[in-house]
């Protein structure tokens, strides 16, 4: 008997994101830009919109379920979200009713960072594993974690927000009003605010060259350190040890067998693997000074592998 079809989707304040998923394949995509001014009704559309367009070839038959990953804090037990910073007017939106009525199907909410870490236990860097800790670094720090062979999900569906734990008491301010989170140091915003600090004060830097013609970002950092320039080396190698320093503290708290890390700035893992280690082998206690960071497989498309995996899952008596 053939594999289920799901709908995955999922919510970005840039993109939505749609796919139609098998097994763990994605059979087709699309995505549109989120319509965040429209609000939570607007959005609701172009899902259907998306959903239309993966679905329109009928030789893959029909999905069974539906599912969507979103940013949080959102409550997956009860399908609501609670809240979140970069989509104005979606609290308490009853995200899984509005779902499942759109398309006649059981339908399923989850945190875009625990679905990735679904899929990437699944079917990309973390297969074979019963304990893994998922850290996706981009824009913010989110994340997921399997532990003891099962997805951990906590109070209300949300843990894992592994961004918002202190590296200091004193540091830059988070995007959630705190003081010195991990997201706050390592996420790929505070790279790129560092990097503007150098390309102001240097610029007649690689960095400084690069902001005369357009915003200095993270990237622009990978760029520099690939050909070779100190300012952006050395920018990476701060940001490496700030994110040893994190993946120390979920080796502790976890006691992962692997450290999967996604998002945007893991495309520089080539640059970041080896201080990333050195940290941790320097700072972690001795059991966990082994513990291997991977990067991750299945790039974007992890959240919406896993959210529709987890959609079928949720079909079984």
């Amino acid at each position: 008997m053939e594999a289920p079809l799901s709908l995955g989707f999922d919510l970005g304040g840039t993109q939505v994101r749609a796919a139609l998923v098998r097994n763990g394949q994605v059979l087709k995509r699309a995505a549109l830009r989120t319509d965040v001014a429209g609000g939570p009704e607007a959005v609701m559309r172009q899902i259907g919109a998306l959903a239309a367009e993966v679905s329109q070839d009928l030789t893959f038959g029909q999905p069974l379920a539906a599912g969507i990953a979103t940013p949080g804090p959102l409550d997956t037990v009860a399908g609501i979200v609670d809240h979140i910073p970069t989509l104005p007017g979606w609290d308490q939106f009853p995200l899984r009713a509005r779902l499942s009525d759109l398309f006649r199907l059981p339908a399923i909410v989850e945190n875009d960072g625990i679905a990735a870490a679904y899929g990437e236990w699944k079917y990309g860097a973390g297969q074979g594993v019963a304990n893994m800790v998922f850290a996706t670094i981009s824009t913010g720090i989110g994340g997921g974690v399997i532990t003891d062979g099962r997805l951990l999900h906590g109070r209300r569906g949300m843990a894992a927000h592994i961004g918002h734990f202190r590296l200091a008491f004193d540091g830059p301010v988070c995007s959630c009003g705190g003081i010195g989170c991990f997201e706050a140091f390592a996420a790929g915003t505070a790279l790129g605010k560092r990097a503007k600090a150098v390309a102001q004060s240097e610029p007649a830097s690689w960095l400084g060259t690069h902001a005369r013609g357009e915003p200095v970002e993270a990237r622009h950092v990978v760029d520099g350190a690939r050909a070779g320039d100190a300012p952006c080396l050395a920018l990476l190698d701060q940001e490496a040890r700030y994110l040893g320093h994190g993946f120390t503290s979920l080796a502790h708290i976890f006691s992962p067998e692997r450290i999967v890390m996604g998002g945007g700035v893991s495309q520089a893992f080539e640059l970041l693997e080896k201080t990333i280690h050195a940290t941790i082998r320097r700072e972690a206690m001795a059991p966990f000074k082994a513990t291997p960071v991977v990067v991750a497989q299945l790039g974007d498309n992890a959240g919406l592998v896993g959210v529709a995996t987890l959609a079928t899952a949720a079909l079984a008596p």
